[in-house]
């Protein structure tokens, strides 16, 4: 698993080189700027419902002794709580809205690794490939609200919040991971198969999307970037574990 994880960080290696090289950019004009309105969108809705829940929920606090701290404390976690949703979403609706787009940068990724120029692939039209992401990012988000909302309510609680926190950060990265890697999986196998790839593979998924995580985290920068950086280092580890997974096979 750490060994996957490793790789799957590796995979941003030369990722901005091998953008330039190819000349990918182009390929990521439209989602950068869904990336920009949906992180805006997000932000500012986090900002404003942070005070309204942490007043909500300092409610429970009866006494008037620490009234005014349990407030600020209420009000930081919600932010906390709303900013990591809002984060789900933000990944899950980006990585969906841009896979017509990200498949074509895979593949050139793909023919530039291994050499092959005719592909015996899964051949999709621009609308598949959205309906596609849209149905695995669905998936993903479903089960990652229901994974991430009980660790969320363990910030709660003094010392175990701090493992919560590491918890939280090892599922985001999954399942950010996940959808990096699909845009390479999607020409590759059904939407049963790319589920059990990964969940195969999930060091490598987790190493991908620990990154993703990281980037957003840069201001401005992070937004813009995420994609085209994470989406050539899902590209490349992707095809690397297909090849030695059916090598493996052929022996």
């Amino acid at each position: 698993m750490i060994q996957n994880i490793i790789k799957g960080i590796n995979g941003y290696s030369g990722a901005f080189a091998l953008i330039s090289k190819l000349k990918l950019w182009k390929y990521f004009f439209i989602p950068i700027i869904i990336s920009v309105i949906v992180a805006i969108t997000i932000g500012f809705s986090a900002y404003g419902l942070s005070d309204n829940v942490g007043n909500y929920i300092a409610k429970i606090w009866f006494w008037d002794w620490g009234k005014d701290t349990f407030t600020s404390f209420s009000t930081i976690i919600s932010f906390i709580i709303i900013f990591a949703i809002g984060l789900i979403f933000f990944k899950h609706i980006i990585m969906a809205l841009s896979a017509p787009f990200m498949g074509p940068v895979s593949e050139k990724i793909e023919t530039h690794l291994t050499g092959v120029t005719n592909h015996n692939h899964r051949k999709t039209s621009f609308e598949e490939q959205l309906w596609r992401g849209i149905k695995i990012n669905f998936r993903n988000l479903t089960r990652e609200l229901l994974i991430t909302v009980p660790i969320l309510l363990l910030k709660f609680i003094p010392v175990v919040n701090i493992f919560s926190a590491i918890l939280l950060l090892l599922i985001q990265g999954y399942y950010a991971g996940f959808g990096n890697m699909d845009y390479t999986l999607e020409r590759h196998f059904n939407f049963k198969e790319s589920v059990n790839f990964v969940r195969r593979n999930r060091g490598l998924a987790i190493g991908n999307g620990l990154v993703f995580i990281m980037l957003l985290i840069i201001p401005v920068i992070g937004v813009v970037l995420v994609l085209p950086l994470s989406v050539t280092a899902g590209s490349i580890t992707t095809i690397k574990q297909i090849k030695t997974e059916n090598q493996k096979l052929l022996q």
